[in-house]
């Protein structure tokens, strides 16, 4: 069977980053079976990683958490550090910047089992924003802003099973959800102790500093 490229991630930075939905939770997921970097053999040991190691590893673990490319998550920090607001930690500035994105916004509110299925739906054109279609992943939602599905959409393959999937399914405190007309809306700012990515963020300022 093809291995997943989702799958490689987590296993090369070592870290369950559940970017596969139900499957991550299931004895299928292949850090189960190999908890080690894909082609290294099983009983070899790495020795300890150098400061810069576990700085671009934290680096990478958030990256493929939020499913970004290399540039855009460059583009978020660095604005960031630009600013050098003192009201807030930059580690919470950074995280409420990637939990506002509407692609992880589609995620979190249950519409997607995993960010990279957000992006694709987003991309063709499944969702609207204030009544009005925004097909960008990146697109940065305030308070008050409402998704919902397209009425063209809603019978799609996506939604088969989407009453099934919801029957037990709670949103984030930050995200009201309305199932039966399938939309949702950003009620406040994401809270950063709820979102618990496993990363040390810390570390990410410290990468891009250098």
């Amino acid at each position: 069977m093809k291995k997943s490229p989702e799958c490689k991630k987590c296993r090369r930075v070592g870290a369950k980053l559940f970017l596969k939905g139900e499957k991550c939770d299931s004895q299928k997921c292949p850090m189960i079976k190999k908890p080690y970097s894909p082609g290294e053999k099983p009983k070899r040991r790495k020795g300890p990683l150098s400061q810069y190691g576990k700085e671009l590893t934290e680096k990478q673990k958030l990256r493929y958490w939020y499913d970004l490319k290399e540039k855009q998550l460059l583009k978020y920090v660095k604005s960031i550090i630009r600013k050098q607001e003192r009201s807030e930690a930059a580690g919470d500035q950074l995280l409420k910047k990637l939990e506002s994105r509407l692609d992880n916004t589609v995620y979190r509110a249950g519409f997607a089992d995993s960010r990279s299925k957000a992006r694709q739906m987003i991309n063709h054109g499944f969702f609207n924003v204030n009544e009005r279609p925004v097909d960008r992943p990146s697109y940065q939602l305030k308070v008050g802003d409402v998704i919902s599905v397209r009425s063209g959409k809603k019978n799609r393959r996506d939604f088969e099973d989407f009453e099934e999937r919801m029957k037990n399914f709670t949103p984030p405190s930050w995200i009201s959800l309305d199932k039966k007309k399938m939309e949702a809306k950003k009620t406040g700012e994401a809270v950063v102790e709820d979102i618990a990515p496993p990363v040390e963020i810390s570390s990410i300022f410290e990468f891009y500093s250098r």
